[in-house]
């Protein structure tokens, strides 16, 4: 069986998911539902598939699945009508910047029998699944502390900042995703520190660039987060998770992993400076998981459950940087 998909949406995400599907031999890019004619024509060329509107891919007998790449505030709406239309659905997080909204719409899919996966693409990166691994095959016993290091190497536009949903639900709501994938529990205490300290206009924007925060579960296993929209030197991604019987680490990706040695000291490549160019493996891994998940009628290994549940702790972490007391999430 080849899974027919249809892209909404031509922006930056969607060019990588047309690439991924394009590259997945289960699957078929089938058409392309974008407003800017000139981006619906460079990937419908490039992949030979139509150029469709989002009312005749909902209609469309020849479309299997959709992968949703339109901005936050139409994702909810959109997997609503999709769910009710048959179509397997892959969204970019989030569900909602709403809370309430999400469920509701989760709910919505779980009512009609509805496929649903979110874009959380880093647990699909090649190093982070087997440090992964390495946690369930006991190698260092039971998980007792975790460190996520995820730092921008800058901000994005003032805009984007206006309607992204703010650093919690935009940016650390990855983290918070891996966070859960490795405690295998789930939070109960939800603790967050955050400033500005790059930018005055963020704070103008009423956001924040500086964030820390520190998750806890029942067992007391405890995970920190440490956030920052500036890092000069480059994409800082980074995994630390310490055990009862040692110590497991994810490090980051230069742009060559070399090392020069002279005189003068010990040399290495800059690290990769762009989420695209470091997350290339785990996006067409992915996607290549939301296909494998269809077409064998499994669950999706990132559901919507699992997208509302980032968002409910960002939505804690929000409060606790606010209030400077620890939160419960949910």
């Amino acid at each position: 069986m080849t899974l027919r998909i249809a892209i909404l949406g031509a922006g930056r995400i969607g060019q990588v998911h047309a690439r991924a599907v394009a590259s997945e031999p289960r699957a078929r890019l089938a058409a392309i539902a974008e407003p800017a004619p000139e981006a619906a024509r460079a990937i419908a060329e490039r992949y030979g598939c139509a150029i469709r509107s989002i009312d005749e891919i909902a209609a469309a007998d020849d479309i299997d699945a959709v992968i949703i790449c339109t901005p936050t505030d139409t994702h909810a709406d959109l997997i609503e009508r999709f769910a009710r239309a048959g179509k397997a659905v892959f969204c970019e997080k989030p569900v909602d910047l709403d809370v309430a909204r999400a469920r509701r719409c989760i709910a919505t899919v779980d009512e009609v029998g509805g496929t649903l996966m979110l874009g959380f693409q880093r647990r699909f990166d090649p190093d982070f699944m087997a440090l992964k691994q390495t946690i369930d095959a006991g190698t260092i016993g039971k998980v007792e502390m975790i460190t996520l290091t995820s730092r921008d190497p800058g901000p994005p536009p003032h805009d984007y900042i206006r309607r992204s949903g703010g650093i919690f639900r935009d940016m650390t709501i990855h983290d918070f995703d891996v966070a859960r994938w490795l405690l295998g529990e789930e939070v109960t205490r939800v603790q967050a520190s955050a400033s500005v300290l790059t930018d005055p206009e963020i704070a103008a924007l009423g956001d924040y660039d500086s964030a820390n925060v520190i998750l806890t579960t029942a067992s007391g296993t405890q995970c920190t987060i440490t956030n920052t929209r500036r890092a000069t030197y480059g994409y800082d991604q980074r995994i630390e998770v310490h055990g009862s019987l040692g110590a497991v680490s994810a490090r980051n990706q230069h742009r060559a992993e070399i090392e020069v040695a002279t005189a003068g000291g010990y040399l290495r490549p800059p690290l990769l400076d762009f989420f695209m160019t470091r997350y290339t493996a785990a996006y067409a891994g992915e996607i290549a998981a939301f296909v494998a998940a269809v077409s064998e009628g499994r669950r999706p290994p990132t559901t919507g459950a699992d997208g509302l549940r980032a968002l409910e702790l960002a939505e804690a972490a929000l409060e606790a940087a606010r209030t400077g007391n620890a939160v419960t999430p949910g």
